[in-house]
């Protein structure tokens, strides 16, 4: 293996029949396959990504559903399609008016994969229909496509009465898997947001949504730090986060503790665009709240401000420093460590 999986994994070469040979070579090596999870972002089991072993890039996320769609391997080697290729076909009003999937170009487009049966989707869907009108009413080119994951008909039906957006036809279930596949779904509801390209900006529709009631910036470009909020915190359970802990208390404490940290994760950010790779940590600035309070309590922090640690809730793990002062020149050498694989992590 080569490229960016053999960061992860070392010289490992797995033979057909040398599984236990291959798992003792990853034991004598340390390697943590809770790497594996981190890297690839898996957040539900079981779960199949097919790579390519070359360059270790993903090829397909949803190989679990590859393998149901395509069983005799006719579409191998199953790498990502452009999404206007994916969504070619007919689509769906909820008056029963049917549109070409080409009245999709020049237009942001929010992939929307919920269901009738999940109380957060339909919560979600509350506060989309608002932010869709007010996007609309703004002048913007904004379509939103319901790829439904609901168990009848019936229920779609329902459910997308509500709706004032387009929908993949429920009976087009090798389409509505074929999106599911394009981008990875691990769970419901997600939100992808495109540019007018096809290209992805966030995949983090909901939260973006959920933080901009208003609307103000959308499309929603991923900013390089975020302030944790309710509607956000989600997010660390993703893979690793840099969370650095400030006094919410002392004005202007957040807004400066987030341009400490942006120059670092705008670096560690390009570096792994460049290589086609996501970044292997999010950011985060976190005040004084219930919900920091109980994440302190939670992970077993300190209560010291500022705290800056780099969490990591998959492996139940956490890496702290507790300085007096927190410098730009900590926080570097704090994520390289860690990226090097330098710091000694606590149990949380």
């Amino acid at each position: 293996m080569a490229g960016a999986l053999s960061d992860v994994l070392g010289e490992v070469l797995v033979a057909a029949d040398g599984e236990e040979v291959a798992v003792s070579a990853l034991a004598a090596r340390g390697v943590s396959l809770l790497k594996l999870w981190n890297k690839y972002r898996v957040s539900n089991i079981p779960s199949l990504i097919f790579i390519d072993a070359s360059t270790g890039k993903v090829v397909c996320r949803n190989g679990l559903l590859v393998i149901r769609d395509d069983p005799e391997g006719l579409e191998f080697p199953w790498g990502p399609k452009p999404f206007s290729e994916v969504v070619a076909g007919p689509l769906l009003r909820n008056n029963g008016q049917t549109l070409d999937s080409g009245a999709l170009e020049g237009s942001h487009v929010g992939v929307y994969f919920s269901a009738h049966w999940c109380p957060p989707c339909r919560s979600l869907t509350r506060v989309l229909v608002e932010s869709y009108r007010k996007i609309k009413e703004a002048g913007q080119k904004f379509e939103i496509l319901f790829v439904s994951a609901d168990r009848s008909e019936d229920s779609f039906k329902q459910y997308f009465s509500e709706m004032p957006w387009l929908a993949v036809p429920y009976a087009d279930e090798a389409r509505r898997s074929r999106l599911n596949r394009l981008y990875g779904i691990q769970g419901i509801p997600t939100l992808i947001v495109l540019d007018s390209k096809g290209d992805v900006i966030t995949r983090q529709g909901r939260v973006e949504v959920l933080n901009d009631i208003e609307c103000r910036e959308f499309p929603w470009h991923p900013k390089p730090v975020l302030e944790l909020t309710d509607s956000n915190a989600v997010q660390l359970n993703e893979g690793p986060c840099l969370v650095l802990f400030v006094d919410s208390e002392d004005d202007g404490e957040s807004e400066a503790a987030k341009q400490l940290i942006q120059p670092i994760a705008e670096k560690i950010i390009a570096k792994y665009k460049a290589k086609e790779e996501e970044a292997p940590l999010l950011f985060f600035v976190a005040g004084e709240d219930d919900m920091t309070d109980s994440l302190r309590d939670y992970t077993n922090l300190p209560e010291a401000a500022p705290l800056l640690t780099i969490l990591d809730m998959s492996a139940r793990a956490k890496y702290v420093m507790d300085v007096e002062e927190i410098t730009p020149e900590i926080v570097e050498a704090f994520v390289s460590d860690f990226l090097a694989d330098k710091l000694k992590p606590e149990p949380i």
